[in-house]
């Protein structure tokens, strides 16, 4: 366990997300999640009665089917478990995510059509992540693709695949560079990995503002 030891304690939530990226036999993918909630006590729900220690109180299920340049071509959503008998009316309207692009401002354009009392707090709530994950699921895959295409059976050990996939992903390497601490541009990674793009008079201006 890579936290510290906790203080005894009682479970009382279980949140469980789940998200897998599939490719189709049709050259699609699909970007699949659930949700699913849980108390570890029973208790009264006005819509639903008792709901028992374990029982799901939500289960939701939403699909992008996305193509290479990031489009959703469908969107569907179902919702299995919910507090209230209203909450599957949500599901349908994620179908409107069909023709968006999982790009910078996706969030904010699906907002624009699943916000508010048009959608389900929790099934938007998955749609960072599922982006997240058609990136990591489809540009590797993508370069992977290619390299085999152009006889490169077996890249291990070379930078060739990694630049492919950072060409793909994020606008290109320069994009990727100072995303997170793992890609700063003073950093081992970077200077590994892109040398060209490697700064080591940045890291030294951070430690000379650090000591001021």
């Amino acid at each position: 366990m890579p936290l510290s030891d906790p203080v005894a304690r009682e479970l009382l939530h279980a949140r469980d997300i789940e998200i897998r990226g599939y490719h189709r036999a049709d050259g699609l993918y699909d970007i699949e999640a659930q949700l699913a909630d849980a108390k570890s006590y029973g208790f009264s729900n006005q819509d639903r009665g008792f709901i028992e220690a374990g029982e799901k109180l939500h289960h939701m299920w939403l699909r992008l089917t996305v193509d290479e340049t990031m489009q959703i071509i469908s969107s569907e959503a179902a919702t299995d478990r919910a507090p209230y008998t209203v909450c599957p009316q949500a599901a349908p309207n994620f179908a409107r995510l069909a023709g968006l692009r999982i790009k910078a401002g996706f969030l904010r354009e699906a907002a624009r059509l699943v916000g508010g009392t048009a959608g389900c707090t929790h099934l938007r709530e998955l749609l960072q992540q599922m982006a997240t994950t058609a990136f990591q699921t489809i540009n590797p895959h993508k370069a992977w693709r290619e390299a085999k295409a152009r006889g490169e059976a077996d890249i291990r050990g070379t930078d060739k695949l990694d630049r492919r996939i950072a060409k793909n992903m994020l606008g290109g390497v320069g994009a990727i560079v100072n995303s997170c601490v793992a890609y700063a541009v003073d950093g081992p990674i970077v200077r590994r990995r892109w040398p060209e793009l490697f700064r080591s008079e940045i890291g030294a201006a951070k430690t000379e503002a650090d000591v001021s």
